[in-house]
C-alpha cells in the first residue's frame, strides 16, 4: 500500500508528504530571512521565554534542550495566556505564532510589552505582526500557507538564528546548521514516497506501528522529540499516542507495564538510541525497558539516531517522526493535513 503512489496521492490530498519534504529548504530560506532582521540593542538578558502553542511551541522545547548545556541563562517554554510573574525588562520573549493570531500568544505578547520585556515576534503575519510593527518591535515574517506543524523549521531556526544575531550563540552554530541541512536532505532522498518500503525506514516503522498505540520514550536531547512524535501521531495520523521521559518514567511507568498485560499488548513502544550520547546509566535503563516491553507490548521499535552534532541528531530524529506519522496516516487511509476538531474548538472559543 505504501508503494502505491497513486493511492498515496488520493489519500494525501493536501500533499503533506511533499510539504514536510521541504524541511532542508525551509532552513535555508530562514537563514536568508533572519539575516535581514535588525536585532541590535538586545543587552542584559537574564532569561528567555519562548511563548507559543502547538506547532509553534515545540520549537521552544527543542531549543530548550538543544541549548541546555550551552547557554548560561535559563529558557522557559510558556504555553499559557499569562507570562510568569518573574518576567521583566531583562527577559527575552520569543513570541511565536505561525498564523500570528493565536490568542494565548497574543495575550502574552501584550503582557511582555507591559512588563517592558525584550521581544522578538515570529509569525507569517496576522495580529502578531501588526502588534510588533505598531510598537516597533522586531518581527520575523515567515512564509504563509502551511499547517503550523509543517512550518517547524521556519520557527525553530528563526529562534536559533535570532539568538546568534543577539550574541547568545557564536559562529560555532553555523557548521551544526549546515550538517543539519545535509543530513535531512540525505534522509529525504532515502525516505520520500517514491522509495519502496523495503528501502524506506519511515515506511517500515509506520507498518510496525499500524493498528497499535504508539508509546514514545524520550531522554536527554530526545525529550522534546518524543513530544513531537506524539503530537504528529495525533495530528497527522489521527490516533491516540503517548510519550514519557527517561529516567523519570522508570520511577512509576514501568510498574504499569509489568502488571497490566491486557492493556500493554495494544502498544508499540518506541525508544531512541544514540550510543554516543547514552551514558552508562541511560543505556542500562533503555536496555532494561526494551527487555520488559518485548515481553508485554505488541512491538518494540528502536530508533537508531544518525548525525554527528547535537542539532543534526535532534533534527534527524524529528524528521523521521514526521515521515512516519504521514505514512501511518496513509495506512489508516486518512488525509494527514486536516485537523477539523481543532478548527471546531477555535470556532467555539471565538464565540466567547
Amino acid at each position: 500500500m505504501l508503494d502505491d503512489l497513486e493511492l498515496i496521492s488520493k489519500i494525501d490530498k493536501s500533499n503533506m508528504l511533499d510539504t514536510i519534504a521541504q524541511f532542508p529548504e525551509q532552513i535555508k530560506e530562514t537563514i536568508n530571512i533572519v539575516s535581514s532582521i535588525n536585532l541590535a540593542g538586545f543587552f542584559k538578558i537574564d532569561n528567555i521565554i519562548v511563548s507559543g502553542m502547538g506547532g509553534s511551541a515545540i520549537s521552544g522545547d527543542i531549543v530548550q534542550y538543544f541549548l541546555r548545556d550551552r547557554l548560561e541563562i535559563p529558557i522557559f517554554v510558556n504555553r499559557d495566556y499569562n507570562l510568569p510573574k518573574w518576567a521583566n525588562k531583562n527577559t527575552l520573549v520569543m513570541s511565536q505564532s505561525y498564523s500570528g493570531n493565536t490568542e494565548e500568544t497574543l495575550s502574552t505578547f501584550k503582557q511582555a510589552s507591559q512588563k517592558r520585556c525584550k521581544i522578538v515576534g515570529i509569525s507569517s503575519g496576522g495580529k502578531l505582526q501588526e502588534y510588533c510593527e505598531k510598537r516597533e518591535i522586531p518581527h520575523i515574517k515567515i512564509p504563509s500557507g502551511f499547517q503550523p506543524r509543517a512550518a517547524t523549521a521556519y520557527i525553530l531556526f528563526s529562534s536559533i538564528l535570532s539568538f546568534k544575531k543577539i550574541g547568545l550563540l557564536d559562529d560555532t552554530i553555523d557548521p551544526e546548521i549546515e550538517e543539519t541541512i545535509e543530513l535531512t536532505d540525505e534522509f529525504r532522498k532515502n525516505n520520500n514516497k517514491s522509495i519502496p518500503e523495503k528501502d524506506n525506514i519511515s515506511k517500515q516503522i509506520a507498518g510496525n506501528i499500524f493498528n497499535t498505540i504508539p508509546q514514545v520514550y524520550g531522554w536527554g536531547i530526545y525529550t522534546p522529540i518524543s513530544t513531537r512524535w506524539c503530537t504528529q501521531f495525533n495530528e497527522n495520523s489521527k490516533i491516540i499516542a503517548r510519550y514519557d521521559i527517561v529516567p523519570e518514567c522508570n520511577h512509576n511507568d514501568l510498574v504499569g507495564w509489568s502488571m497490566d498485560p491486557e492493556t500493554s499488548k495494544k502498544f508499540t513502544c518506541i525508544l531512541f538510541r544514540d550510543e554516543e550520547n547514552e551514558s552508562i546509566y541511560i543505556s542500562k535503563r533503555l536496555d532494561f525497558m526494551k527487555n520488559l516491553f518485548e515481553g508485554v507490548a505488541s512491538k518494540v521499535v528502536e530508533i537508531k539516531v544518525k548525525g554527528k552534532k547535537r542539532l543534526a541528531k535532534m533534527m534527524y530524529a524529528m524528521y523521521l517522526g514526521d515521515f512516519v506519522s504521514c505514512y501511518l496516516a496513509i495506512l489508516r487511509e486518512v488525509d494527514p493535513t486536516p485537523v477539523d476538531v481543532i478548527v471546531e474548538l477555535k470556532r467555539a472559543l471565538a464565540e466567547i
